[in-house]
């Protein structure tokens, strides 16, 4: 029989404990957005994945980008607005379920009149710095570079 791992002990919080991400910044596609991270590296010491809640207020958006070194999934807990992939955009709406293979460009915007909620997560990476973020370059072609 397997012993428990006490340094890897189950880990658990509310949201009301996690602060919301300081420091994220429009210019790298953090658009009015509010994000906690509930699982990761820090939270849990988890080193292959994260998990996050997000709140985008009406016209709030995160910019299309990728990782790299994650997969990540997203499911849209309630509003709507309009998923951005390599392919373009698709509406989105409360009990929408995407998977973005990693490499892949993909991002969010809210185009409702009430607050969008996605819980999301990263397979792969603990941390942001692990999965690999990064914006499309200059000569990336797309319908819309947002």
């Amino acid at each position: 029989m397997t012993t428990p791992d006490e340094a890897r002990a189950p880990y658990r919080t509310t949201v009301a404990d996690v602060p919301l991400e300081q420091g994220l910044r429009e210019e790298e596609g953090w658009i009015d957005m509010q994000v906690q991270y509930l699982i990761n590296s820090e939270r849990g010491g988890s080193d292959g994945l994260t998990v996050g809640r997000t709140v985008l207020p009406p016209g709030a958006r995160h910019d299309r980008h990728f990782h790299t070194d994650a997969d990540e999934f997203l499911v849209v807990m309630s509003g709507r607005g309009e998923i951005h992939t390599n392919k373009g955009r698709e509406p989105s709406q409360a009990g929408d379920v995407i998977f973005t293979p990693r490499g892949n460009y993909h991002g969010f915007v809210n185009t409702g009149d009430e607050d969008v909620l996605l819980i999301w997560g990263w397979s792969g990476a603990g941390s942001l710095a692990a999965a690999g973020y990064g914006m499309p370059g200059p000569d990336d072609e797309f319908d819309d570079p947002s």
